[in-house]
């Protein structure tokens, strides 16, 4: 059984949930709209089923819910957020406008978020800047589950990287894809169904490649296109953890569980204001590009699922699992327990 929330009550109870744990409405609202719009794309993994997780962290103190981020502009292109050991999405907010006020005048600009927590959805962030005109692309590193290539003990994380593009009618191309062969919250789905994950995705705690869920998360997730995964996760972790002055993933406490403080990782993002060298055409010149690539009819341009299933949920709705319900419904009105 089930029940059929709007997207408005997955919002709602989300601003429940993290106020009853200690969030404040600064905190909260930003990061429970990140929640409605993982929701909505059908990405359950980083939404409602993992909005415990965020509360259980407020209370044990890997998340201030009282943080303020604080925004300074370093540089004439560079917007800096220092999130306080608060959520990611509160301090993404707070840059924005700087950002794209930055890239509309130099052409490009970065967003450098320090001393953050999980950015949850990639994609997010880059459609929002998308949606004004912008090519975005962004970067995250997180606390370590993954292995380098020819390695067996964590030291990456997954370490997600995600781009987007405008189209002059419809919404953004959207690509949020992990340097791991897998995000590890996936993985960490089908361990609690009990279910297998497919060969290559991860390795058992002795290095060999396994499809039993339990031990892949006693072991790591295994990088994306072996050395070329290895590679991307490295990059992330330059640019999110040491450009930004926060901690690498190996450094980071886990993202899982309730032992260690904040995990102070980073986050980056780059929005590129075409304009400034392609002309104001861009738009039609992207068109011809996408148009052509999807000509055929089994090809689907990145972002395209997410955008049917949010039209979908607009009009219909998200069916949540009644046991999943009595969880969410016991953290609205106590908070996460201590």
């Amino acid at each position: 059984m089930s029940t059929l929330l709007t997207l408005d009550e997955v919002e709602r109870i989300s601003v429940r949930m993290l106020t009853a744990s200690g969030a404040s409405a600064l905190q909260a609202v930003p990061t429970a709209r990140s929640i409605r719009d993982a929701e909505a794309e059908g990405i359950r993994s980083v939404g409602l089923s993992y909005l415990p997780t965020y509360c259980d962290h407020l209370v044990c103190g890997k998340v201030i819910g009282t943080a303020v981020p604080t925004v300074s502009a370093p540089r004439p292109a560079m917007v800096m957020v220092d999130a306080g050991f608060g959520f990611c999405h509160p301090a993404y907010e707070a840059g924005e406008a700087p950002l794209v006020d930055a890239a509309r005048q130099c052409g490009v600009a970065v967003l450098a978020i320090s001393h953050s927590y999980s950015a949850g959805v990639l994609g997010w962030f880059v459609d929002r800047l998308a949606r004004q005109g912008l090519v975005a692309l962004m970067f995250a590193n997180s606390s370590a589950t993954m292995a380098p290539f020819g390695g067996k003990l964590p030291f990456f994380g997954t370490n997600p990287i995600a781009w987007a593009a405008p189209r002059p009618n419809g919404p953004p191309v959207v690509a949020d894809l992990s340097s791991s062969a897998v995000a590890w919250v996936t993985v960490n789905a089908a361990a609690e169904a009990g279910e297998p994950i497919p060969l290559g995705w991860a390795l058992d705690a002795d290095g060999n490649p396994t499809t039993d869920a339990r031990a892949a998360l006693a072991g790591t997730m295994a990088p994306s296109g072996g050395h070329k995964g290895s590679a991307l996760a490295l990059l992330v972790d330059v640019l999110a953890g040491g450009v930004t002055g926060s901690n690498f993933s190996h450094e980071a406490s886990g993202f899982g569980g309730r032992v260690g403080g904040p995990p102070d990782v980073g986050q980056i993002v780059i929005a590129i204001d075409p304009v400034a060298t392609a002309g104001p055409s861009f738009l039609e010149r992207f068109e011809q590009d996408f148009t052509a690539m999807a000509a055929e009819s089994a090809v689907r341009l990145p972002g395209d699922r997410r955008h049917a299933d949010r039209a979908h949920a607009n009009q219909s709705g998200v069916e949540v699992p009644d046991q999943l319900m009595a969880v969410l419904t016991q953290y609205a009105e106590h908070g996460a327990p201590a």
